[in-house]
């Protein structure tokens, strides 16, 4: 077993690499649903650009990007979900960025 710096034990299924088993259980669950036509086109680990990329002063800054633990449909809603054990000062301000550019478009779901 591998852990990080939140304690959280690293596993892997179905080839893909989850961060705790609170979020494995998450996809799991998600995982039936989607079976049973409740849900549609789950995605992994989606990357939501919250600002481009720029150049300042010839000094190129990168994209600041959120990346959730999972995407999905459910109806005709788009639903974002993001599992949380430990809420870093940057998950809090990217959090806060995500909402303000997609809120209106985007059901967000933290567990």
């Amino acid at each position: 077993m591998k852990y990080n710096k939140y304690s959280n034990v690293k596993v892997t299924v179905d080839g893909y690499k989850f961060d705790s088993k609170k979020e494995l259980k998450q996809y799991q669950e998600l995982k039936l649903l989607l079976k049973a036509g409740v849900i549609k086109e789950l995605t992994l680990q989606p990357e939501f650009v919250l600002q481009q990329s720029f150049k300042l002063n010839g000094v190129t800054h990168r994209k600041i990007s959120y990346v959730a633990d999972f995407k999905y449909i459910q109806g005709k809603e788009i639903v974002v979900v993001d599992v949380k054990g430990f809420k870093t000062d940057i998950y809090r301000l990217k959090k806060k960025l995500f909402l303000k550019k997609f809120g209106e478009q985007i059901t967000f779901i933290e567990t």
